[in-house]
C-alpha cells in the first residue's frame, strides 16, 4: 500500500533522532493514517529542499498576502460573499413557500400556524461560531520529490522484508545429509 505525499506536523513526547541531522527532536511529520512518519528538526521544515508547507497560514490570510490584498479589500469581499449567501437563503425560502402555496392543504395549515404562534426568530443561543467546534489543525507539508521517493523505497523494502519473513518458514530447507560423490 503506497501513500500520498501529504504529511502533517505533530509534536511527540519523547525525542528521537532527526531523519537528516540525527539531532534529538520532538517534531514529527506523519501521513494521515500514520503509514509513514519522519522525525525532523524545525530547521529542516523551512528548507525547501526537504519539505514545503502547503495550505494557508494560521490567520487565514496567507494566500491573500501573497496576492498583495489589503485587509480592507478582504473585508469587502467577505461582506459581498455574505450578502450573496443571504440572498440564496431567501430564494430557497421563497421557493419552499411557492411549493406550499400550490397545495391547498398546506396553505390552510400555514395560516393556522401563523395564528397560533408568531414567526420564529433567530435564536441567539446558536451563533454560527459555536456550531462548529474549534479543532486544532496541523500544518501540512509535502516532501521534496527525491526525499519522498526515498521514503517510498524504504517503505517498499520494509514491506518486502516482512513478506520474506512470512514466506521463509513455508519454503523447504536445505538437505542436511552429505552428498554422495560418484
Amino acid at each position: 500500500m503506497s501513500f500520498t505525499n501529504l504529511y502533517y506536523k505533530r509534536a511527540v513526547g519523547t525525542p528521537r533522532d532527526c531523519y537528516v541531522c540525527y539531532k534529538p527532536t520532538t517534531t514529527v511529520l506523519a501521513t494521515i493514517n500514520t503509514v509513514d512518519f519522519i522525525y525532523t528538526c524545525e530547521g529542516h521544515l523551512s528548507d525547501p529542499e526537504f519539505a514545503t508547507q502547503i495550505g494557508e497560514s494560521s490567520d487565514g490570510a496567507g494566500g491573500a498576502r501573497k496576492m498583495g490584498l489589503s485587509p480592507e479589500e478582504i473585508a469587502k469581499v467577505k461582506e459581498e460573499w455574505e450578502e450573496r449567501q443571504k440572498k440564496k437563503q431567501e430564494k430557497a425560502k421563497e421557493q419552499d413557500r411557492g411549493k406550499k402555496e400550490g397545495d391547498a392543504e398546506a396553505k390552510t395549515e400555514d395560516k393556522d400556524e401563523t395564528k397560533k404562534s408568531p414567526p420564529p426568530s433567530k435564536s441567539p443561543a446558536s451563533p454560527s461560531g459555536s456550531s462548529t467546534p474549534n479543532t486544532p489543525t496541523h500544518q501540512r507539508y509535502t516532501l521534496h520529490r527525491d526525499i519522498f521517493s526515498m521514503r517510498l523505497g524504504e517503505h517498499r523494502k520494509r514491506k518486502q522484508t516482512a513478506q520474506a519473513r512470512a514466506l521463509a518458514p513455508l519454503l523447504p530447507g536445505a538437505p542436511r545429509s552429505p552428498l554422495p560423490f560418484s
